[in-house]
């Protein structure tokens, strides 16, 4: 039988070293020292779990995969990665599976790896711990194709016998994994927003819509999740913020289930490793009925936000 195809060894490994960066994310927790750093404000923080993931995630990746761009979220310094950080493993699960004809002929410098190691840090200080997720995408031809986003704490609330954590995952033209797919209640307009970086402009976008509900929660992976399972029709976002690691893995999970996402004046995100990191004109993103939504949107919003 032939080796699998770069992409989903690439794939199979990122999911296992997402389930070690969720072990790191809830140890740091668990032991009770956070190590809080404020990078631009009190709502742009950074924690030891952020430092150690990236560190354990780029490093397992790099060392698999070298040719490989990998950018993450952190600024950190080059240093010696300790063995304890490493994770070899992979999801033999998913190497089985046939990769997608248009992706078998991949090479490993045609990619780049977009890591957050901890989306939602300052609901992760809060202990909101449902809103917080390790995300992994990966992007090629300046495209996300395939997406990891895991849980640490899914399941954090539901009794001492529940499982902790869980790991979503899926490539454009195969599908996602690891969730069931449930459309939100149709002609119901239930909007998922920010919680943490909330603005005049924001609330004015989300308010034209006219939404039946409003719910605000952190981390993008959080919002794309509340869109797959049904819980939101529409994750808006009018305002600068969000970068490409918070959007390359949901948008990549998003579209293999038949979701859009854009920014607010709708142009689709760019992942080549060139590409500036801010999403600068917000995210609008969608299970279904994106144009619905799109056409909604206020020209003022538009215009307040260059790309």
């Amino acid at each position: 039988m032939a080796s699998p195809a770069l992409l989903m060894r690439v794939v199979a490994s990122a999911y296992s070293v997402a389930e070690k960066a969720a072990t790191i994310v809830r140890n740091v927790m668990s032991a009770g020292d956070l190590g809080i750093v404020e990078k631009a404000g009190p709502n742009d923080l950074q924690t030891k779990a952020d430092r150690l993931v990236q560190m354990s995630i780029c490093a397992s990746l790099a060392r698999k995969f070298p040719k490989v761009t990998i950018i993450g979220e952190e600024e950190l310094p080059t240093e010696d990665v300790t063995e304890d950080l490493i994770e070899d493993g992979h999801c033999e699960e998913i190497l089985k599976k046939p990769c997608p004809a248009q992706y078998t002929g991949i090479k490993e410098e045609e990619l780049v790896i977009w890591v957050d190691p901890l989306d939602g840090t300052k609901e992760y200080t809060e202990g909101l711990l449902d809103h917080v997720t390790v995300l992994i995408g990966i992007a090629y031809g300046g495209k996300a194709i395939a997406g990891v986003i895991n849980q640490p704490y899914y399941n954090y609330e539901a009794g001492a016998n529940a499982v902790l954590g869980r790991t979503i995952w899926g490539v454009l033209g195969m599908g996602a994994f690891g969730f069931q797919l449930t459309e939100a209640p149709a002609g119901k307009h239930i909007i998922v927003t920010t919680r943490s970086h909330s603005n005049a402009l924001v609330n004015e976008c989300i308010t034209a819509l006219n939404p039946d509900h409003v719910i605000r929660v952190g981390g993008a992976g959080n919002k794309i999740i509340q869109l797959i399972e049904g819980k939101a029709s529409a994750y808006v976002f009018a305002s600068p913020g969000c970068k490409k690691w918070d959007t390359c893995a949901p948008e990549a999970i998003l579209h293999a289930v038949g979701g859009k996402i854009t920014d607010i004046r709708g142009n689709s995100f760019q992942y080549n490793k060139e590409v500036k990191h801010m999403n600068s004109a917000g995210v609008l993103a969608t299970l279904r009925n994106y144009d619905y939504y799109a056409c909604r949107i206020p020209n003022t919003v538009k215009e307040s936000l260059v790309p």
